[in-house]
């Protein structure tokens, strides 16, 4: 009996470069077509999409006529460029078969890693999925080094599904999903269920070979990430005919590496560890509405601010008699904030000429002891 599980409505859907390509021999645009028209009947249940993918290398080697694959990386870096022209070419031809718009995102590990550029990308994305936008992602290869690079798109999905708090990881690979051992091995044993966190798995996940550079070590690596905002991972074979379809059912095709806590817990665990920067001092009416009403915090309750932060940063919130009812990740610098506290949201474009966000912390960016 296979295991089911609560999909969600929020995922992040990786593919590999396995998948992607014919053999080395180009894009697989009869496979690309069969799941885009899979997400669309995805979309048309509510489910807010964001792909992960890779074959950009690949592509751009087959454009250039390329045998194998550069070994520089400024070599790799071209055969990116050229290829993620045919890659996103070929993803928003098919959606728009079905009126559905597409975007590109190149990111890279620096994006991430800083909170300022964190939320600007986590910002847009929701912005993208608000519109109803099918946001494709790759890792920017075209100027990533290996100091920078996230490394491989497992690791980059994971990440996104961080950044937007997806329920829901999916992993699609060559291989049905996890094996005990290498798949080939007749005593090979499939696993439908795992936790993420089970450290028996990194005994039974093996290499990556070929056009892509994540095998089930970073899948493994790539579940436990997504696992700490709350999702849970599949890793599943791609090439399995309405496969994103049968796992908006509840009903798992593949590995499922489950998360072991919900998005919420997820996330506040992950505010509680970061240092806090700056405060602001609240009025009566902020303190309410954000710890009785759960809605988030505007500049027009700000009375003072104390502290140099920049956009990203925790910063605590203070009562009049300096009780601490909140903290959370600002959307402005403590300049910023000096200049628009007091002021109603409406006004901030006018005060400082641009609106980094209508709120100076959103609801699900505060943590409250």
């Amino acid at each position: 009996m296979k295991p089911e599980f609560q999909p969600g409505n929020t995922w992040v859907i990786k593919i590999g470069s396995s998948l992607l390509t014919n053999d080395g021999k180009g894009l697989a645009l009869a496979r690309i077509e069969g799941w885009v028209e899979d997400m669309v009947r995805l979309r048309a249940q509510g489910i807010r999409l964001v792909l992960v993918s890779s074959g950009a290398i690949a592509e751009g080697m087959t454009r250039l006529g390329l045998k194998e694959q550069p070994r520089s990386v400024h070599g790799l870096q071209a055969a990116a460029a050229v290829g993620q022209m045919g890659l996103i070419q070929a993803y928003e031809t098919c959606f728009q078969k079905f009126g559905l718009h597409t975007a590109q995102l190149l990111l890279t590990h620096d994006d991430l890693r800083s909170r300022q550029r964190y939320l600007n990308a986590r910002s847009t994305l929701r912005e993208l999925l608000s519109f109803g936008v099918i946001p494709v992602i790759n890792e920017n290869d075209t100027v990533a080094t290996d100091e920078i690079r996230v490394g491989d798109n497992d690791t980059l999905a994971a990440l996104v599904a961080n950044l937007i708090e997806a329920s829901t990881l999916v992993l699609m690979t060559d291989q049905k999903g996890l094996y005990s051992t290498n798949p080939t091995d007749p005593d090979a044993r499939f696993i439908p269920l795992a936790e993420a966190s089970d450290p028996t798995l990194d005994a039974m996940a093996g290499t990556g070979r070929g056009l892509g550079r994540g095998g089930m070590v970073t899948k493994i690596a790539a579940a436990r990430c997504a696992a700490r905002s709350g999702a849970n991972t599949i890793i599943c074979g791609g090439r399995e005919a309405n496969l994103l379809y049968k796992l908006a059912s509840g009903e798992v095709h593949g590995t499922l590496l489950k998360a072991g806590h919900g998005l919420v817990a997820a996330r506040k665990q992950w505010l509680a560890t970061l240092a806090v920067n700056g405060t602001l001092l609240l009025d009566a009416g902020a303190c309410r509405v954000i710890t009785e009403e759960g809605r988030s915090l505007l500049s027009v309750g700000v009375l003072d601010t104390t502290g140099k932060y920049t956009r990203g940063d925790m910063v605590a919130c203070m009562t009049h008699d300096n009780r601490e009812v909140a903290r959370g990740l600002i959307n402005y610098n403590h300049t910023e904030v000096a200049r628009i506290r007091g002021m109603a949201s409406g006004d901030i474009e006018s005060i400082l000429g641009y609106v980094a966000e209508p709120e100076l912390i959103h609801r699900d960016d505060l943590l409250f002891g």
